[in-house]
């Protein structure tokens, strides 16, 4: 199929090599957590998300899926490498950062990932380093796309806390031709690892719920992504194809307050 943009089905086509429909099935259920509320939106307010603590939540605790990391990781593996720099390690992955100084725009998303040991009863893990990248508002990844190549935004590290969390204050992403909406993440045992991927201990995605992606999209900026996600759903999708139960995260909020979203990653 011919694509007319630089992206299309060439995203994450790389070989997944865990079957993650056997994992599903020897695993089974979805691991969830509620909203944390009170995440900072563009303009200084507050965006109303609800309240919770995040936990494992009442789902079967089971091992996230592996995932591909794309072609754009900008984490050493396939070119470019945004750990090595000065200033990843941050909550507020909007701006970009070092010597790039452009931000990305569009509507305020804070992700809230709670990590926790599948082994141990899905006990949170402290300590662990969290790197998350996603695309523009216009389906551009910094450092790869043309349109982009000189920023470095969308892109950051933080460490979990005794909960087991981090939390980042981004936008919500776009979608591109050929993929379902979509944010990726990686899970290093520590920050002082965190300077290659291949150091991670898991890499995977979080596939964004279509009731949050209808109404942004909706909105200004995200015309392109409306129309490519009339085109794709969650079963033609090339990695959530065969299921996506444990990467979908609970989400909250609205285009004008922002939104947020919650979810438990088992390793």
């Amino acid at each position: 199929m011919k694509h007319s943009h630089p992206h299309g089905l060439i995203h994450d086509l790389r070989a997944i090599a865990l079957s993650r429909r056997g994992m599903l099935r020897l695993l089974g259920g979805a691991a969830v957590v509620p909203i944390i509320g009170g995440c900072t939106s563009s303009n200084g307010g507050e965006v109303d998300a609800g309240t919770g603590d995040a936990a494992a939540g009442s789902g079967a605790c089971a091992t996230i899926p592996q995932e591909t990391g794309g072609p754009y990781p900008g984490d050493g593996t396939n070119g470019v490498n945004a750990l090595t720099t000065s200033g990843i390690v941050r909550s507020d992955i909007r701006p970009s950062f070092g010597t790039a100084s452009g931000v990305a725009d569009g509507v305020v998303l804070q992700v809230t990932l709670t990590i926790v040991d599948v082994a141990a009863g899905c006990a949170p893990l402290s300590g662990r380093a969290v790197y998350i990248w996603h695309c523009d508002r216009s389906g551009n990844y910094s450092l790869y796309s043309p349109a982009v190549a000189s920023e470095n935004y969308l892109r950051g590290v933080q460490v979990t806390d005794a909960s087991g969390q981090v939390t980042f204050t981004t936008v919500y992403p776009g979608c591109y031709s050929g993929r379902w909406p979509h944010i990726h993440f990686e899970i290093y045992p520590t920050l002082a690892s965190a300077t290659t991927g291949a150091n991670a201990i898991r890499t995977s995605q979080l596939a964004m719920p279509s009731t949050a992606s209808d109404p942004v999209y909706a909105s200004t900026g995200y015309a392109s992504s409306a129309t490519n996600l009339s085109h794709i759903t969650l079963a033609s999708d090339n990695v959530f194809s065969d299921g996506a139960a444990l990467e979908t995260p609970e989400i909250s909020g609205s285009v004008a307050a922002g939104y947020a979203l919650a979810l438990a990653v088992g390793v």
